[in-house]
């Protein structure tokens, strides 16, 4: 079947050079989108139910909270564990799912109990679904700075305007803000003037809730036209909160302002943010949406903020950056891939005499790279340090230079024309001869990586890019031994009937056979001590 499969390539090289092409082409479109990232996403499948419980002790957000929404979310199929954190006013509830269940299906399944349990839950509270992110997506912060202007200030920029332009960026799931004081309107009741009144504080809330609204009040005609009635109370400045009536004593009403006072003043807070050791900041994080290509969505953030027309002397002053990280280990895998291309040139070109043979085996390593990729989307593997960095150009390659190396070799023979006939016909000897061996050898070498498929958990997500990467690289590169590179080989090797010189190797031959026929009348003391080695290397194991 081997030969078959060669001898049909060969006959038809030039097509075959032609669809290599056209793969290349749509490998280079399937690498230019694929998804690239720093490492790989380690986090579970997972779906968190969060609930804001206000005023409630950790010990009432478990009983009254938290059991019953684990208790409604267990028995959901597909499903590996649950898990919770009960605290003050917070209830987090955590449903792990296997990791090809879809994200999008788990959600909908979690969602479709919640609606069944939000009847027994305590009047008020809502329990909503975490946002589809996790710690991996954390990868863009930065702070807000700008002199003259207050901490207060500076969030409420934040918050008003940078945040709200993030949340439109394509891929951004969440901002987040640090620091600074939150703006809030309020009044400070003096608790005498309630009492010369006669009111409450209740009656104080109610008014203002009530009166913080804008309401329809139906049409009039006039002249043949209509007219929308509306009544805006909506409170747009500390003097409209100020004007709110409270109630009317002898037709004079008492005001807001009457019984308090109403002004800015940040809210309660618990904590603070500091750089550098500079005194307080205002900082944010846009965090990404899984999956999504995390360069990509950073890209978008970076023209966003470019675009914001923020107050003068407002400027965003970035600390962490994930794409420079991507940057890196684009670069890297880009400089081994250029220079794994340049020794095999080199290495070939002084052991085949051939530069020809030397670039046509060279090519295999990017069109391989390129399989590689093409796997990986199939699979919705992303680029990045763990399933790049593990490709190995020297097992890319091994099956082109076993098979351009017996090309080389057939055609240095004395050849009895010096035609293109007699070339193509050596050529698929040569590739008769190693097709088998090149087979069995890259069967063996993924072989190796089959037991990582099957790796479950955190070692699977780890380790399963790797294998799929490496894996689809090495079929690709048998693929490209077996095809393009006798046909390529046809194409633009002659027979050859005086070899270049090769003193060196003819040197370096004598002293192989001299060793090896030392090693074979002493073959005894051989394996035994490479047995010793071997027990020597695995006893070494336990004291890694």
């Amino acid at each position: 079947m081997l030969q078959r499969i060669i001898d049909f390539h060969l006959r038809n090289r030039w097509l075959v050079l032609l669809g290599a092409l056209l793969v290349a082409a749509f490998g280079v479109w399937v690498m230019w989108n694929i998804p690239v990232d720093a490492f790989p996403d380690l986090t579970n499948n997972q779906v968190v139910v969060v609930t804001e419980c206000p005023a409630m002790a950790p010990s009432e957000v478990e009983q009254l909270v938290t059991f019953p929404i684990e208790s409604a979310l267990m028995g959901i199929p597909r499903t590996q564990g649950i898990r919770s954190i009960s605290k003050l006013g917070l209830s987090m509830v955590t449903l792990i799912f296997d990791d090809d269940v879809n994200t999008w299906f788990a959600r909908q399944l979690v969602n479709e109990r919640l609606q069944e349990v939000r009847g027994r839950l305590p009047q008020g509270l809502d329990p909503v679904l975490g946002p589809m992110a996790t710690a991996f997506g954390e990868v863009y912060q930065y702070t807000v700075e700008g002199k003259g202007y207050t901490s207060m200030e500076l969030k409420t920029i934040h918050d008003w305007q940078i945040r709200f332009a993030l949340r439109t960026v394509p891929g951004v799931n969440e901002v987040n803000s640090w620091g600074g004081e939150t703006k809030q309107y309020a009044v400070v009741v003096d608790p005498m003037k309630l009492q010369r009144y006669g009111l409450d504080l209740r009656t104080v809330f109610e008014r203002i809730r009530d009166n913080n609204t804008n309401f329809g009040g139906g049409f009039i005609e006039h002249a043949m036209e209509q007219y929308t009635v509306r009544g805006l109370g909506r409170v747009e400045s500390l003097a409209d909160l100020g004007r709110i009536v409270l109630l009317a004593r002898a037709g004079t009403p008492v005001l807001v302002r009457d019984v308090a006072e109403v002004r800015l003043m940040p809210m309660p807070r618990q904590g603070a943010t500091l750089r550098d050791g500079k005194g307080e900041t205002v900082s944010g994080m846009a965090i990404t949406r899984f999956p999504f290509s995390p360069f990509s969505m950073i890209e978008r953030v970076k023209a966003k903020l470019a675009t914001l027309r923020l107050p003068e002397g407002v400027r965003i002053v970035p600390f962490y950056d994930q794409s420079t990280v991507i940057d890196g280990t684009i670069h890297t895998v880009t400089r081994a891939l250029l220079e794994g291309g340049a020794l095999v040139i080199v290495v070939l070109f002084l052991f085949l005499g051939n530069v020809r043979a030397a670039l046509i085996v060279a090519a295999v390593i990017p069109l391989s790279m390129l399989f590689g990729f093409m796997g990986m989307a199939l699979f919705g593997v992303s680029a990045n340090l763990m399933s790049l960095g593990a490709i190995d150009f020297g097992m890319i390659v091994d099956g082109s230079v076993v098979m351009m190396e017996n090309a080389v070799r057939r055609l240095r023979r004395p050849a009895e024309s010096d035609g293109r006939l007699e070339a193509l016909e050596r050529i698929r000897v040569a590739a008769h001869e190693v097709a088998r061996p090149i087979v069995f050898a890259v069967a063996i070498i993924i072989a190796v990586y089959m037991p990582v498929f099957f790796l479950e958990g955190l070692e699977g997500r780890m380790f399963r890019p790797m294998a799929i990467t490496v894996c689809s690289a090495l079929l690709g590169s048998l693929i490209l031994a077996l095809t393009v590179v006798p046909a390529a080989a046809s194409v633009h090797l002659r027979c050859c009937t005086r070899p270049k010189s090769e003193r060196w190797m003819e040197w370096l031959r004598q002293r192989y056979l001299a060793a090896l026929e030392r090693a074979l009348r002493r073959r005894v003391w051989m394996v035994a001590g490479s047995a010793a080695a071997l027990a020597v290397a695995v006893t070494s194991l336990a004291f890694i």
